[in-house]
């Protein structure tokens, strides 16, 4: 299960499966033009980069987007049929891919308000559930999580730090939790490190942005 996903870098997930699916692209190396779909979570440089977006987009790819980035991607090149806009604590379908949205939000600092309706994702994949939490705090929305695959931010500043990650990766339990959004901007692979051991240990804690 764990061999389909990829962390490129940051908050850059790859799927691989019967589709090819990105979400928050970032800081891509090479022109793939292999996209399908591709999520992003909210409006900040490091998860909405339209020159990576570009890297991996072709003609067919679909794009999922909150509220705020409909114009942007209207007039960057997506014609309006693979436009998909959403908000949170909404249920979709795109072609055979199922997927909700979880409101993505800070509550002790203004980084990711509320009000903005910026999301995290739990996308069902040939019957797994992936949670892409998005730049989060922990919330009340997402301390109901139900996914196999989780995977959370542990930066801290602009989202959780390792410690209140591997709190919620303990309330929600997932079969597995994956760490993100650190190594870049913000964050360190010593954070991962110190998060995986916080991981209560019916859970398999996987580090792969080395």
């Amino acid at each position: 299960m764990l061999e389909e996903i990829e962390i490129i870098s940051h908050s850059a997930i790859k799927i691989k499966n019967k589709n090819i699916i990105y979400i928050d692209p970032f800081k891509i190396e090479k022109e793939y033009k292999d996209a399908d779909y591709i999520f992003i979570t909210h409006s900040h440089y490091d998860h909405y980069s339209e020159e990576d977006i570009k890297k991996v987009k072709n003609t067919n790819t679909k794009i999922i987007v909150p509220t705020d980035l409909y114009d942007k991607v209207s007039k960057f090149g997506f014609i309006k049929e693979n436009i998909v806009v959403v908000e949170p604590n909404r249920k979709y379908k795109i072609d055979k891919i199922k997927f909700e949205t979880i409101p993505a939000y800070n509550v002790n600092k203004a980084f990711h308000p509320k009000e903005n309706k910026w999301v995290g994702y739990i996308i069902d994949i040939c019957d797994k559930k992936y949670y892409i939490a998005g730049d989060t705090d922990i919330t009340e929305e997402n301390k109901n999580v139900k996914c196999d695959i989780a995977f959370l931010p542990i930066g801290g500043v602009y989202t959780m730090n390792y410690e209140e990650a591997a709190s919620l990766a303990n309330i929600i339990k997932p079969k597995t939790v994956i760490p993100i959004h650190y190594g870049s901007i913000i964050g360190t692979k010593e954070d991962a490190i110190m998060f995986s051991k916080l991981v209560d240990n019916d859970i398999e804690c996987k580090i792969i942005l080395k």
